[in-house]
This record gives C-alpha cells, structure tokens and sequence, in this order.
C-alpha cells in the first residue's frame, strides 16, 4: 500500500502545481490584458486649448488682470509655454519618454509626441531668453529665464537623481516668476519685446525644425541610391521601416506645440504683424498645421509607396508641414521687409 500512496502523493503535488501555473497564467494574462489597455489610454494626445482663455485665467488667478481684461504683451506667449509644459508632465500617464516600468517603457509613439512638442518648447524657452526678454545684444539677461532654458534642456531620459520631470517643473516655476514679475507691479520688473526681428530670429529655428522634419518624413519612401547630378558621394538617407512611426507622432507633437506658440504669437505680436501685413501668412501656417492633428482612423501608421494601393501617411504629414514651412519662409520675409 506505501507504493500506492506515494503514487496519490505525486499525483496530488502534480495537480496542485498544474493548479498554480494556471492561476499564474491568468494572472500574467490579466496584467497584459490592463496593461495593454491603460498603453492605449495613456497613448491619447492632449486636447488642444485656449491659449487667451488659459492666460487670463492663470493671471486672475494670481490677481493680475485689469479692470479692462486685457494682458500684458507678452504674457499670453509666455503662459503658453507654461501651459505646453505642463499638458507634458500632467497628462494621462505623465511624462513617459523616462519610464522604466510597463506599459511606458514599451511605447515608443507617445515619447516621440513629447520630443517632438518638448523640442518646441526648448527653443521657445531659448527665443525668451535671447531675445523675447533683452533690449538688444548688450542688455542683461533675465533673472529668471536664464535658469529655466537650461532646466527644459535637461535630459529627457532620467528617471531619478534627478528625473527629468522634476528639472522641467523647476523650470516651470522660473517661467511663473517670470510671468508674475512681467504682469505684476514688482520693482525688478520682467520685460517682453514684440518686435519683427525678435519673431523673425524664433521663425528662423521653426524654419530648421520643420525643414528636417519634413525631408524625414518623405524619407520613407526614398531609395537609398546616389544622388549623382549633385554629388556621386551624397545620399538620402531612408527612414528605417521601425522609425516611421516615430518620426510621425514627432511631428504630431510638433505641430500641437506649434499651434498653440503662433495663436499666442499672434496676440502678443498683433500690431507688429498688423504693420508687415503679416497677419494673412500667420493664420495660413496656423492652417496648415491644424490639418496635421486630423484623426489618424488606421490602427498602424502605414507607409505605402508614393502611389501604392495603401497610403502613406508620412507623405500626407510632409506635405502639411512642407506647405507651412514654406508659409514661414514668406512670413520671414514680410517681418524682415515688409
């Protein structure tokens, strides 16, 4: 009977252990199954804004409008960049370029949203800090945007020690003083020049930006071979097939920055513009990058030949942000001469 009972004693653990593999499955499955399903939440772009509506509400928050409701020049930008900075770091999921747990650390389109709208930001940061805020060359620079440029600089992969979302905050906190010492009656008072130069120097770097975002984009589709009748030794280089996405929601990102920066834009420098007649060619850039935050219905980002059977939704991006790019060549040359 010992033989027996040894036998009923395997066959039990074996029953016990194929017991808590199956329930160590399900588990892994439903951690999948919810993973996979707060992924695609967290994959949701932010909802566009109102750049004056949310200006004036962080001013009278803070007690800074005035009788008649009008901002500063100025101020609406500025708060802009804020705000930009804060949908990165407050939307659903936070700021994910940095995560190191799931589901972050396996997505890749969201990071590449938030470069390409962080980059945005950056170089704004550096348009306030060089110019925005100085007189001319030899002018001092800001207290307090001299710090916050360097802090939205910061890398955006560290998770700790410290992370990149608590060096982007710093700098937020820099642009709030700097928003609170330009609408307030402070004795150091902040200062913003809304001059066609100012803007056509900012315009130059969008220029640059959208430029190498776009030849990326038509890159999809481009055969790596000599380009001869320039040189036999340059060559275009193809987007990797497992970068076209990336480069996609980059430029998403970049252009839902963009928006919201050139409808403050175009409060902060009305009159300037008004002056260069400029104003036409600001709200047709405006136009043509609002086309680029249409709804994406496919599940993938496909990327047929030029005129293939599938379409290629690179090319459809490229050809938005080529035509506000060029919008922006004209808009330069109207403040440069106007």
């Amino acid at each position: 009977m010992s033989w027996l009972t040894n036998k009923f004693r395997v066959l039990t653990s074996f029953i016990n252990f194929s017991s808590m593999g199956k329930i160590a499955a399900s588990v892994v499955i439903v951690a999948a199954v919810l993973l996979s399903f707060l992924g695609m939440y967290w994959s949701n772009e932010p909802d566009q804004f109102d750049v004056v509506a949310t200006a004036k509400e962080k001013a009278a928050e803070r007690g800074y409008l005035n009788n008649s409701k009008k901002l500063v020049v100025g101020y609406t930008t500025a708060s802009t960049l804020h705000s930009i900075v804060e949908t990165l770091l407050d939307k659903p999921g936070g700021f994910i370029s940095n995560d190191i747990l799931p589901p972050g650390v396996f997505m890749d389109n969201m990071p590449a949203w938030e470069f390409g709208a962080l980059v945005q930001s950056r170089d704004l940061a550096r348009a306030f800090r060089k110019e925005f805020s100085r007189s001319q060359s030899q002018s001092t620079e800001d207290v307090n945007l001299k710090i916050a440029e360097p802090q939205f600089n910061f890398d955006t992969k560290s998770w700790a020690l410290p992370s990149s979302e608590s060096e982007y905050r710093r700098g937020n906190k820099e642009l709030m003083e700097y928003l609170d010492r330009l609408a307030g009656p402070s004795n150091n008072k902040a200062q913003f020049y809304a001059r066609a130069d100012n803007l056509s120097d900012w315009l130059s770097d969008v220029n640059t930006r959208l430029g190498s975002l776009s030849q990326r984009l038509s890159a999809s589709v481009i055969e790596d071979k000599p380009q001869l009748e320039l040189d036999e030794n340059t060559r275009y280089v193809r987007t990797p097939w497992s970068k076209v996405d990336d480069v996609f929601y980059e430029a998403r990102g970049t252009s839902w920055a963009l928006i919201h920066i050139l409808r403050a834009v175009e409060v902060d420098f009305f009159f300037t513009l008004q002056d260069k007649n400029a104003l036409v060619s600001l709200r047709q850039i405006i136009r043509e990058l609002e086309a680029t935050q249409s709804s994406i219905w496919s599940p993938f980002i496909l990327n047929g030949s030029g005129f293939g059977v599938l379409a290629n939704h690179s090319l459809v991006m490229a050809s938005y942000i080529s035509r506000a790019n060029t919008a922006i060549i004209d808009l330069r040359r109207l403040l440069e001469q106007g």
